[in-house]
């Protein structure tokens, strides 16, 4: 038999793979491969875990003096121990585990940034679409949004005479203006085409609102949207120091009130996780619906 028949037989019983073939096989090794995704997750995480070892030490070494008037972290897991491995205890309406309280808190931060959230794209979207109403209600919301939180928090507890209707407004009226002013401006930013194509297609105001001016302006509502959860967590603890009630802030106060400085420092780490989760909450939210042109 010759070389050339050879390579024949060759050829015929083992037939080159397709160029799509290779291609996908090549694809799906990119996508599922492990090592892959282990260096992503060593890259995002390692760092952070380095930079929290280097502070909890220095903040050993710097409250390891008798004199401190702060604890050091070997202190706090020592004294706040239960409050670290049971956050879900109950054994009482006032004594609760502090996962129980982030949640009440929370509970009172999704109804009043919901409704931020409604009235502020409203809003922004009308003073982004309407010049006159740019002009009339524009400086009405720049005076507003400077206001401090807790200065709205004695007109709504004379208002609502109830601590829990008082605090989610102050939430409310926290979170507002962020949205209102990033969604103005993205309507404002709507291509022109995209109106023109609207007058071609003769859409109402509801249709255009809907298929057109939302799209378009998603993602400044959205980065509206994270400034205002992130003020609205803001809000809701300093609100409940003053409300009382069961939360997480009112939990701080009583701390403090109570000499407990451990007992604060593990409620200001369950804060800070928790903030940190919103945001990251919202910026997928966002990416996911305007297909990741959001700022992360």
């Amino acid at each position: 038999m010759s070389i050339q028949t050879i390579e024949d037989t060759k050829v015929k019983a083992f037939p080159a793979k397709p160029a799509a073939v290779i291609a996908f096989t090549a694809r799906a090794r990119r996508r599922f491969d492990p090592l892959a995704i282990a260096g992503k997750l060593a890259s995002a995480l390692v760092p952070p875990i380095i930079v929290i070892a280097l502070m909890l030490v220095v903040w050993q070494i710097a409250c390891s003096s008798p004199t401190s008037s702060l604890p050091p972290p070997t202190q706090v897991w020592n004294e706040a121990y239960d409050l670290i491995a049971h956050p879900f205890f109950d054994n009482g309406p006032q004594d609760i585990g502090l996962a129980w309280r982030v949640l009440i808190s929370l509970q009172r931060v999704a109804i009043g940034f919901g409704l931020a959230a409604i009235v502020g794209v409203a809003l922004g979207a009308l003073v982004g679409q309407s010049i006159w109403a740019m002009r009339g209600l524009d400086p009405v919301f720049q005076i507003l949004r400077t206001v401090p939180p807790l200065a709205w928090l004695p007109l709504s507890l004379a208002a609502f005479r109830d601590s829990s209707p008082s605090a989610i407004f102050v939430i409310f009226i926290t979170s507002i203006w962020p949205i209102i002013i990033n969604t103005a401006v993205g309507v404002r930013n709507i291509p022109e085409d995209y109106r023109n194509v609207s007058r071609i297609l003769r859409l109402n105001q509801f249709e255009f609102f809907v298929k057109i001016m939302v799209p378009a302006a998603a993602p400044y509502i959205f980065t509206g949207l994270r400034i205002g959860i992130g003020l609205s967590w803001l809000a809701i603890v300093a609100a409940e120091m003053l409300t009382g009630g069961v939360g997480i802030g009112f939990f701080i106060w009583d701390a403090w009130n109570s000499s407990r400085l451990p007992d604060i420092i593990v409620a200001l780490a369950y804060i800070g996780v928790t903030g940190f989760c919103l945001d990251r909450l919202v910026a997928a939210v966002g990416a996911f619906v305007t297909r990741g042109t959001t700022a992360k």
